[in-house]
């Protein structure tokens, strides 16, 4: 495996453990009153959404980024690389300093159960706009299109990324099926964690308000 390859695969795995894709994706199982039926078709519209930016790409991007000589990029390539690169730190930075936002966590978990209880185009359409790799997404092409791929390679790599990047959902999709008690008992559990985090979450907002208002 090539350094591009490497590059590509641990992509892959930063999308799958993306914080605002595994967020939403519990939060689809754990809200609705049929998880199975509601998170089987997010899961369909974040696959499709994802997989139809490969087949585009496949065909517009294809190889322009593939170089003569692999060990050394291109020039606008190496630029996106450390653009990139700046922008996902920047972000992790803006996240790691961000205060707890309660407003935020419950306007996210309001429409999520809007999103449970949802005709199933409507669930198709959140599920591609909330689950699909995000960020990861340029990166990923990017990658692809180094390793000088025809337009099927391109299409079978993308497919791969897309797959990995759903890992989660998939997993937590085929437990519903083949251990539906134990993840019912986990759903119950992680409901109930996030009814005390919202609780607790109020208390202390409660508590700074007086503080904030007397300074």
């Amino acid at each position: 495996m090539g350094w591009i390859d490497a590059e590509l695969a641990l992509t892959a795995l930063a999308a799958m453990l993306s914080p605002t894709t595994l967020t939403f994706s519990v939060l689809v199982l754990v809200l609705g009153d049929r998880p199975f039926r509601t998170g089987l078709w997010f899961y369909v519209g974040a696959l499709g959404a994802t997989v139809g930016i490969g087949i585009v790409a496949a065909f517009v991007l294809g190889n322009a980024a593939a170089s003569s000589t692999p060990s050394t990029p291109k020039t606008w390539v190496a630029v996106l690389d450390l653009l990139l690169a700046l922008g996902l730190l920047a972000l992790v930075v803006v996240v790691l300093r961000r205060p707890p936002n309660t407003k935020r966590t419950e306007s996210m978990l309001a429409q999520m159960q809007k999103v449970a209880s949802s005709p199933i185009v409507a669930v198709v359409g959140a599920g591609a706009a909330l689950a699909n790799p995000g960020a990861f997404i340029p990166i990923a092409l990017k990658d692809i299109s180094e390793l000088n791929p025809s337009a099927a390679e391109y299409l079978v790599d993308w497919l791969f990324f897309s797959l990995v990047s759903l890992l989660p959902l998939a997993t937590a999709l085929l437990l519903l099926l083949l251990a539906p008690a134990w993840t019912k008992r986990t759903r119950r559990s992680i409901r109930a964690c996030s009814a005390r985090v919202i609780t607790r979450s109020r208390r202390v907002m409660t508590i700074r308000s007086p503080t904030a208002d007397r300074r």
